[in-house]
């Protein structure tokens, strides 16, 4: 069953580049995006991970971690974070989740419809402090995710969280 709005996200115990991940405890009472690549290695899934980890510190500014996921094995990303670097200039600075038994890309329905059975969709989730999910995106594996997007759409989420208000089209926080 597919994880929506306004649903706890599911809780998962992980290995990681950062070492094992309870995922509810690892958040904490902040914000998180989870989000997975289809693999490891491959040259739209490097820039992404290089362009979230320069933008690291604008998703610290509002309280919100950043954790990726693939279904590729823990050595595979250890070795990818050279790689990563090196094409982007951006050392990897936070985990990304090992999932090579699928588990947690079939509790978030994050496996490709008709690709493979390996192959996870470019999906990303927006968790609030209170565990539910406050955004899904899913983009096809052959296009790359707009990260200043995704900052816009967390300051419009945290502002409405706080306030009884919408934001319109185009709505910056500046």
């Amino acid at each position: 069953m597919a994880v929506r709005l306004g649903d706890v996200a599911p809780d998962f115990t992980a290995e990681t580049t950062d070492g094992p991940l309870q995922f509810h405890q690892w958040k904490g009472g902040g914000w998180a995006v989870l989000f997975s690549h289809p693999r490891d290695f491959t040259p739209v899934c490097t820039t992404e991970l290089g362009a979230l980890a320069a933008l690291k510190p604008e998703f610290e500014k509002r309280n919100t971690k950043v954790v990726g996921l693939s279904v590729d094995p823990l050595a595979d990303h250890e070795r990818w974070r050279d790689d990563i670097a090196d094409v982007t200039g951006n050392s990897l600075n936070f985990p990304l989740i090992a999932d090579s038994n699928r588990a947690i890309a079939t509790l978030y329905d994050m496996i490709h419809p008709g690709a493979s059975d390996t192959a996870t969709v470019r999906s990303v989730f927006v968790i609030g402090p209170d565990h539910k999910v406050k955004l899904t995106l899913t983009y096809p594996a052959s296009t790359g995710r707009n990260f200043q997007e995704l900052l816009r759409v967390i300051d419009s989420l945290q502002l409405t969280a706080r306030h009884s208000v919408a934001t319109p089209a185009d709505w910056t926080s500046v």
